[in-house]
This record gives C-alpha cells, sequence and structure tokens, in this order.
C-alpha cells in the first residue's frame, strides 16, 4: 500500500481547499465544497473566503447570506457552521444524535430531569409564529415563568440540540454587529428539514451503511475537500459516532493508502493529490480554519507544538503550506508573529500577502510588521 508522506498529505488538503490556487468558483459552490466553514466567530469566513476565492468580495457573502442561499447553524462537532441551505437541511437529522448528546453531556447535571420530547414539542410551538427570537427569549417563552432547569443549558439545548435553527442576518454580515436571533431552518428556508430513513442514524446500531445516504454523502463530501483521511479524522470532522458503517458501504469505491504512522487512508479515485514539491503560496487564515481543525491527526499542516492555535481561537499564516505564524491586527498594523525563523524571501511574501489582505479589511491597515519569534503554542 503506497504511504504518502506529512508533505504530500499537505499538499492534497491546500488543493482541495483552494489553498494551492484561488478558485472563481461561486460563494455557494465554495461553501458547499468546503463542507461548510466553522464561524462562531461570525467575520471569520470573509477572510477564510478571501484566502480562497479569486476575487472575493464581501457582499458576494452578504449577499448569500440575505439570499438564503448560505445559513448560519450548528452543525458539526456543535458547532456554528456556514453551510449552504441545501447542506443544512440534508445534514441536519444526521447530526441531531451528536447535537442533543454534545449539550447533554456539558450540562449532565442541570439537565438530567428534563423529558426531551416534551421540550422539543414546546420549543416548537413557540416558534409556529414564525418570529424570530434570541435564547433568552425563547427560554422566557418556554419556561413560562416557571421554575425550571439553568436558562443558560435549557437555552443550548432548545437551539443547537432540539430545535434545528438559523442565525438571522445580520448576524454573520460584513463589519456589522448583531446579536443572534434565531429562526427554525424549515421556516427560514422555505422547506423541511429532510428526515433520516430507518438505519440512517447511530441509535439504530451503525451497522446499515447501505442504508444510510446522508452518512455516505458525508463521507464522500469529506474526502472530497479534507482528504486522503483516516475514519478518525472523519469523527473528529463532524462529530457524528455513526459513520463507519457508511465507509464499509463505499470501500470498493475508494481507494486507500497508510500515513507514515501506518494509519490507512481513504480517498476518492480522482481526487487532487499534486507532488510534494508544488510551490504552496503563503495565505492567512481566520480563527478556527476548516484546513486546521477538519482532522483528528493535524500533522499535516500543524506541527504538534503548535496544536493550541486551532483551538484558542487564533488565526495562522501558511507558509510553504504549514502554519508558521499567528496574525492578528492592531489600528493601523497588521502583525504577523512567526512560530519559526522566517527567511528573506517567506518574509517579503508574508508582508506582500499581508498587505493584499490588509486592503481587503479595510480598516485603515497601513503597515505589516513581522515581530519576533513567539513560544510554542501547545
Amino acid at each position: 500500500m503506497t504511504v504518502l508522506g506529512a508533505r504530500d498529505l499537505n499538499r492534497a488538503t491546500l488543493a482541495r481547499q483552494y489553498l494551492l490556487d484561488r478558485t472563481t468558483t461561486p460563494v455557494k459552490e465554495a461553501v458547499a465544497h468546503l463542507c461548510g466553514l466553522q464561524a462562531q466567530e461570525p467575520q471569520e469566513p470573509f477572510t477564510g473566503l478571501w484566502s480562497r476565492l479569486y476575487a472575493f468580495t464581501p457582499d458576494r457573502l452578504d449577499r448569500a447570506l440575505t439570499d438564503r442561499q448560505v445559513v448560519r447553524t450548528h452543525l458539526m462537532r456543535r458547532t456554528v457552521h456556514l453551510v449552504t441551505d441545501d447542506d443544512a437541511l440534508a445534514w441536519r437529522a444526521r447530526h441531531d444524535t451528536m447535537l442533543r448528546q454534545r449539550v447533554l453531556a456539558t450540562y449532565r447535571r442541570e439537565l438530567a430531569d428534563v423529558d426531551l420530547d416534551e421540550l422539543a414539542a414546546a420549543g416548537r410551538a413557540v416558534m409556529a409564529d414564525r418570529r424570530p427570537r434570541t435564547m433568552a427569549e425563547l427560554v422566557d417563552a418556554v419556561q413560562g415563568g416557571r421554575p425550571g432547569p439553568p436558562r443558560r443549558a435549557l437555552g443550548e439545548l432548545l437551539v443547537a440540540g432540539l430545535v434545528p435553527m438559523a442565525q438571522l442576518p445580520p448576524r454573520g454580515l460584513w463589519q456589522t454587529k448583531g446579536g443572534v436571533r434565531n429562526l427554525p431552518l424549515a421556516t427560514w428556508l422555505g422547506r423541511d428539514v429532510a428526515p433520516l430513513p430507518d438505519g440512517g442514524d447511530e441509535r439504530h446500531g451503525g451497522d446499515r451503511g447501505h442504508e444510510d445516504p446522508v452518512g455516505q454523502q458525508l463521507v464522500r463530501r469529506y474526502l472530497a475537500a479534507y482528504g486522503p483521511a483516516a475514519t478518525a479524522d472523519i469523527r473528529a470532522w463532524s462529530g457524528v459516532a455513526g459513520l463507519p458503517a457508511a465507509v464499509r458501504a463505499l470501500r470498493d469505491e475508494l481507494v486507500t493508502f497508510r500515513d507514515e504512522r501506518g494509519r490507512v487512508l481513504l480517498d476518492l479515485p480522482d481526487a487532487p493529490r499534486p507532488s510534494p514539491d508544488t510551490p504552496a503560496p503563503v495565505r492567512f487564515l481566520p480563527a478556527f480554519d476548516n484546513a486546521i481543525l477538519g482532522y483528528q491527526d493535524r500533522g499535516r499542516i500543524i506541527d504538534d507544538a503548535h496544536l493550541g492555535l486551532s483551538v484558542a481561537g487564533l488565526r495562522a499564516v501558511l507558509v510553504d503550506g504549514r502554519v508558521a505564524a499567528t496574525w492578528t491586527t492592531d489600528g493601523r498594523r497588521l502583525l504577523v508573529a512567526p512560530l519559526r525563523s522566517l527567511s528573506a524571501p517567506e518574509q517579503e511574501a508574508v508582508r506582500e500577502e499581508g498587505h493584499d489582505l490588509a486592503v481587503f479589511l479595510d480598516r485603515g491597515i497601513d503597515r505589516v510588521d513581522i515581530t519576533a519569534v513567539r513560544a510554542a503554542i501547545g
């Protein structure tokens, strides 16, 4: 079996994440290909798309949000993601069990006595008037002044685990501040969430992958955007436990490799796997970027010593395809903090891309400063 080194995997990831060459793909199609963008920080997807799409301007994502072509919703890993309308409706039911379990695990004691079916029905009844509500307003309406579980726990269970919700604009629009107002996905998008066929949910044992078309689609789509990858990577990305059966159902149409740790990697036969010698341009990534967080083993793109930055909300800079610096803004400066020594040509490339990013951000930034090498972020 062919062994793929870290650099082979790195170039495959960059190619599929549109980080080797920017693409002219429209916003909705790009978001679909990427299987969504993590978006709990509302402004971050703009930088993620700018780094991937040729001549991207913020109004393109704004229009996609207001036209309801893309939507902000809880999905993979119980994190707010920016996904297409079609994927939100097709994938939500496949994530339902995981979403509930993760909320219940966080608030195990506080929610121990809650009747989930009764609470879900109450939440749907409140939202049936089609009026957007904040989480606090929804909790108030459901509780009706009666004592109950802590409001935060109850609210998160409702909006993330029980009633599929969209977070409405202006939340997520360019340089716009707006609190979270929720509306059921089906109301906002004008279509129902697709139900799962029997056997498609991990509650049915996870051994009927041939009856799990949604799970199979998730596997194919993940590999198209992130592969080659191990089953552990697929689970880490999605948060869903019941996909091995879908993988088994697809094995005849997939190709396999091994990584340098000996793990079996799965891939689509015709997906791009560029030469490890392919040049990789400098790219500025937003906080919580797909290319870093989409794996259980992130060694293809980031050193172990710096894994902490991927979950701490720090923005990363790719140099030769790997995380080599973090970046932030400070007044009129864009600050780049290297994680290793950068050569003179690398520094020049970082400054050039940084100046282009500063123009995109449109905040009056006129300097790109590279600071001293910072300590490990493990």
